[in-house]
């Protein structure tokens, strides 16, 4: 670190630099049908140095890998070539993040095991779930991670943080008489529970051996269509994707502050806050790349856009006072109780290829992969489906489960109801 400063200054063309050094200690485990088969321990660490060029009034930046067998010719070579790349970018002026110190912690219980007693307390839970009947893991992968961040400039900001998180990849298997169906998941969490943990194998087990058994319907299907949390993240996300300083600025998005997001909504409003940590969010931090500190940020309040968000350097191109680059989103619950979510005919969709949003087009929809419909009666597997409809129209009438979970970088609904949507 000192002869990466040391270089850096030494270039009178640089006027800025920062340096971002992520270090990841993992302990990882990798079964196949239940038998240990290997054991892993990695501990590696990045660095990335951004250099800096102000030039006939603007900002060009580079950046450059550093390893540690870069000589110090080599490291020279390297600043030198990012000076060039940097003085032909004519970005517009910004100044970095100032006199920023301090080491943090994202809070997690992660932190009250060793690496390796949690990898095992996380294998018993998923293996414990392996109950139902002619269905079975095929493989397992567990991957247990401590990072270290560490973002420092040469206006002074020099950060450190700790995170963890943890991903179990699994291959559910069903076995018929004569075929079997795979399915392939990924779990990614960062707070432990067992339970959590369980539940989720399980439900993918049972998922498996609906696919086994799904068929393609030979008749119209005309009822409301439930999500799951994953395709909730994927619409939220889309939603405050649009309402980055980012976006914003290259004006690739549609909805601007004091926009209605639900245009005369009949069902539950939507709200939706930016943050910087939640518990259980495998995005959650104290810092961005850039070491600004986060600053929680409601963008979306009953339906109509109130705020943007973002980092440092298109905050200040758009006036705008930075939040840092929040990674965590948190929508609120709705009124949608379990007997409104059971109320048949319904068709929830267990998994889809994508979820395919498009605000400037007003479409919503996606292949299913594997859904339940109940008619009343009964409830069967079907696949080989789509789903289409207006994705306005779907807004303003969504109903939202009281119930909530955490997926990746939402923690939000864990099921909502859309109306309007056709199925064929």
């Amino acid at each position: 670190m000192k002869k990466i400063i040391a270089a850096l200054k030494a270039n009178p063309i640089v006027s800025d630099y920062k340096i971002n050094l992520s270090a990841k200690e993992s302990y990882e485990c990798f079964y196949v049908k239940g038998r240990l088969e290997t054991v892993r321990r990695t501990d590696i660490c990045d660095k990335v140095v951004t250099v800096y060029v102000d030039h006939d009034g603007f900002k060009g930046d580079s950046r450059f890998f550093v390893y540690p067998s870069t000589t110090d010719e080599e490291l020279n070579g390297l600043i030198e070539k990012a000076v060039q790349k940097a003085s032909l970018l004519n970005n517009k002026m910004y100044v970095l993040p100032e006199n920023e110190t301090g080491d943090y912690a994202v809070e997690s219980n992660f932190s009250d095991y060793t690496l390796s007693e949690l990898a095992g307390r996380i294998a018993d839970a998923v293996f414990a779930a392996n109950t139902v009947e002619n269905a079975d893991l095929n493989s397992v992968e567990i991957f247990v991670n401590r990072h270290m961040d560490t973002v420092l400039n040469s206006r002074g900001v020099r950060k450190t943080q700790v995170r963890y998180d943890a991903m179990v990849e699994a291959i559910p298997t069903y076995n018929g008489e004569n075929e079997s169906v795979e399915l392939y998941q990924q779990y990614n969490f960062s707070a432990f529970s067992a339970e959590a943990v369980r539940s989720e194998i399980a439900q993918k087990l049972r998922e498996v051996t609906a696919r086994a058994a799904a068929v393609k319907p030979d008749f119209d299907l005309d009822c409301k269509v439930i999500l799951n949390k994953q395709e909730l993240g994927e619409l939220f996300g889309s939603i405050a994707r649009d309402l980055h300083f980012g976006t914003v600025y290259a004006h690739a998005g549609l909805f601007h502050k004091g926009d209605d997001i639900q245009q005369m909504p009949t069902g539950d409003k939507i709200t939706i806050t930016m943050a910087g940590s939640l518990p259980g969010n495998i995005r959650s931090a104290c810092f961005d790349d850039d070491g600004m500190a986060l600053k929680t940020t409601r963008i979306v309040e009953d339906g109509k856009a109130v705020a943007y968000f973002g980092d440092n350097r298109f905050g200040q191109y758009l006036d705008e006072i930075p939040t840092g680059n929040l990674r965590c989103m948190q929508v609120e619950p709705g009124t949608a109780c379990p007997k409104c979510l059971n109320q048949a005919p319904y068709l929830e969709v267990l998994s889809m290829s994508g979820l395919q949003v498009d605000f400037f087009n007003d479409y919503i929809g996606g292949e299913i992969r594997l859904a339940y419909y109940c008619d009343g009666e009964k409830i069967t597997p079907v696949t080989g489906i789509s789903i289409t409809g207006s994705l306005k129209r779907v807004l303003s009438s969504i109903r939202l489960s009281q119930s909530t979970a955490v997926f990746d970088g939402c923690c939000g609904p864990e099921k909502a109801i859309l109306q309007d949507m056709k199925i064929f």
